[in-house]
């Protein structure tokens, strides 16, 4: 990975607002093609906005099948329904391909592709680096590139700009940096309410992508760099990560001292200045928060500096999921059963309600300890009818009075919305809840983190 700083060259003013000028025209008059590149989670809501709001787009995705089910109008991301998809796609106004020589015909490239860490929890850039080396084939002048994938600070002038040194970055070309939002799940912020952060290679990077996504977005925040806008993104996650690992380490002192840790966090939140409220759980899960702070952590190491809340929070949060198993083991051991051979349900293998993405999910952690443990697991989860895990295939189970009889435990770790809350306490022999779904409810059988 080349980590060297680029010199970026510059041409005159005049050529520049020439350029910016055009792009203005397209956008005017609508005729601006926006490429998208990774049709997944943050990329295809993406691309379904700025077709709401009469712009031509591609997106470019690699997986065949994706591609195809976009084309005959149907969505594969809980966020964007069927008819979002036809509406856009039936006006002409969206279309999936895997040519990516299409690319030549864009004036606006996006890249949403995965930014996930290796196993030693490096970053792995392969699909940026695959992304950007596709686009140079095809590059043309004018063209504006922006790149939404989370990485570290510097990677676009580090790794972006030596790929397109045949072009002068603000003139021929534009560059920018603009971290993806997205909350899967989240009901009130979706892509055009939430504020976009932009930061360009130059300052008329910033201002042809500024221009760009006003047309499909609320609010538009420029900043001073591409770095700038990197470590925005990096420091949004990294500050969730650090204060759930504090949460999670109270929960593990209030247990020790035999207190609830919800009804502690719940009267600390009544204060209405200096504090902001965070839950423990079983564990990190998502795309974002178990992931981004690594990226900061790992630049840092480049510089000889070692990011201690970072690695105090990864150690605590990474450990919930064995605390849930012993939590498992200690409630087991209370109605005289062993671990080994008991019947264990899962309860939500999602990493957040009413979601189905399972990306760093605890839950998967806990089925493959409890597994280790000789434990026979079932799981129940609508938004996941089958699982892949440990070299076994799981079905979600019904979950009715009858089922919930043969367990010995339930574990609640996704507290989805449609789960019947009594249905499950009044019916399970023994339950480990790590969501407060039990809130105000003292009974033996249940035990909370």
């Amino acid at each position: 990975m080349n980590t060297e700083s680029t010199t970026i060259n510059f041409k005159g003013q005049d050529e520049n607002q020439m350029n910016i000028t055009l792009f203005k025209e397209k956008i005017e008059t609508k005729t601006l093609h926006i490429g998208i590149i990774g049709l997944g989670y943050v990329g295809l809501p993406l691309g379904i906005e700025f077709s709401k709001n009469g712009f031509n787009v591609t997106g470019f995705e690699k997986n065949a099948q994706k591609a195809s089910l976009i084309n005959q109008q149907k969505s594969y991301i809980p966020d964007i329904s069927d008819q979002e998809v036809a509406d856009c796609v039936d006006q002409k106004l969206f279309r999936a391909t895997t040519d990516f020589s299409n690319i030549r015909t864009m004036d606006v490239l996006i890249i949403c592709v995965p930014t996930p860490l290796s196993k030693t929890k490096d970053p792995d850039l392969s699909y940026v680096v695959n992304s950007i080396q596709t686009i140079k084939q095809y590059a043309k002048k004018g063209q504006l590139i922006v790149l939404e994938s989370t990485t570290y600070p510097g990677t676009t002038e580090e790794i972006i700009v030596p790929e397109l040194s045949e072009f002068t970055i603000g003139t021929d070309i534009f560059l920018a940096f603009s971290p993806e939002r997205v909350d899967p799940g989240n009901e009130t912020y979706k892509i055009k309410n939430t504020p976009k952060v932009i930061g360009g290679v130059t300052e008329a990077c910033t201002q042809v992508s500024e221009l760009l996504y006003s047309q499909a977005i609320d609010q538009v925040i420029p900043v001073s760099s591409t770095k700038a806008a990197e470590m925005v993104k990096l420091l949004e996650n990294t500050f969730r990560s650090i204060n759930i690992g504090l949460a999670n380490e109270l929960a593990l002192m209030c247990d020790k001292l035999d207190v609830d840790v919800w009804e502690v966090i719940e009267a600390a939140a009544t204060k209405p200045f200096g504090f902001m409220p965070f839950y423990p759980g079983p564990g990190l899960g998502g795309h974002c928060i178990p992931i981004d702070p690594f990226y900061l952590s790992w630049k840092l190491k480049t510089l000889n500096y070692d990011a201690r809340f970072i690695n105090l929070a990864s150690d605590i949060n990474s450990s919930m999921p064995h605390h849930v198993v012993n939590k498992v083991i200690h409630g087991l051991n209370q109605h005289e059963k062993s671990v080994n051979g008991s019947k264990i349900l899962i309860i939500g293998i999602a990493y957040k309600p009413n979601i189905d993405d399972m990306r760093e999910s605890p839950a998967l952690d806990i089925i493959q300890e409890l597994l280790s443990l000789g434990a026979n697991i079932d799981y129940h989860d609508k938004f996941n009818d089958s699982l892949e895990l440990a070299k076994q295939s799981f079905k979600s189970v019904s979950l009715d009075q009858s089922s919930l009889s043969r367990y010995d435990c339930c574990v609640i770790v996704t507290n989805h919305d449609y789960l019947d809350k009594d249905l499950i306490i009044n019916h399970s022999k023994l339950i480990i809840d790590t969501r407060n779904m039990t809130k105000g409810i003292s009974k033996d059988h249940i035990i909370k983190i």
